[in-house]
């Protein structure tokens, strides 16, 4: 094995295929091979040397990962995860088996998709007919104008879009947790009213694009829906690859 370490995607069951000529990290893309033992198979690679968070190497991650998914259930490691040597792997595999192909079976079919909601500027004009306290800012700005009058209108003015935008955005919430069932939500998000993660059942993924679609058609005005995915279902796993992954810089 290359002296730099063993680059760790993520963990399936044993019996399941590698996806055809899709590369690894590095450049060239490493070859990827399985690493078995017992009921579970890890999916790893020579680590290459001077591995940053490069957008290729970050796409090839994520790419392997999703046509793993194709086949079957995987736990997703996060991008950076280098083992000093594949017996360090194995011996995790095996003492964790058990958590890890429950962790299995909970993915299985399933895919992660994301939804952020952000308030609009263009919905200014139903805010203030909406609110009465803004109006009075408002007429009071116009009055008497000024630093500390224009202050306290952006103030309101702001708080009242983010509420608009958070109450759509849980309506929109409890009709996507009608059709995924699991979700979580996801780490705070600079203008951000809601980062939720969702686990889909294959089957469900047009109905959960339905429900996104009519709220975007039916709260335009309120709040703006951002989807992304399918994603490897990182929210979804809580497992620790031991061993400890090597801190990887960014870079370009």
């Amino acid at each position: 094995m290359a002296a730099h370490g063993l680059y760790v995607y993520g963990i399936t069951r044993s019996g399941h295929p590698l996806p055809g000529r899709q590369p690894g990290v590095g450049g060239p893309g490493a070859p990827v091979r399985l690493l078995p033992t017992g009921r579970l198979t890890a999916v790893v690679s020579d680590a290459p040397a001077g591995l940053r968070a490069r957008r290729r190497d970050l796409t090839a991650h994520q790419d392997l990962l999703l046509a793993l998914a194709k086949a079957g259930p995987v736990l997703p490691m996060r991008f950076g995860m280098v083992a000093p040597d594949e017996a360090s792997v194995l011996r995790q595999l095996a003492a964790e088996e058990r958590t890890h192909l429950a962790a299995l079976e909970l993915l299985d079919g399933q895919l992660e998709m994301n939804l952020k909601a952000f308030p609009v500027d263009h919905s200014l004009a139903a805010l203030i007919r909406e609110d009465p306290q803004i109006r009075r800012l408002r007429e009071q700005a116009r009055r008497q104008p000024g630093y500390e009058a224009d202050l306290r209108l952006g103030e309101a003015v702001a708080a009242g879009l983010t509420r608009r935008a958070a109450e759509a955005a849980a309506r929109i919430l409890d009709e996507l947790r009608a059709v995924a069932g699991t979700w979580t939500r996801g780490p705070e998000v600079t203008g951000c009213v809601l980062n939720a993660s969702f686990l889909v059942p294959r089957s469900e993924t047009g109905r959960f694009h339905d429900v996104v679609h009519r709220g975007t058609a039916a709260l335009r005005d309120r709040v703006e829906l951002r989807v992304t995915g399918p994603l490897p279902c990182y929210s979804f796993v809580d497992c620790d690859p031991r061993p400890q992954p090597r801190p990887v810089p960014a870079g370009a």
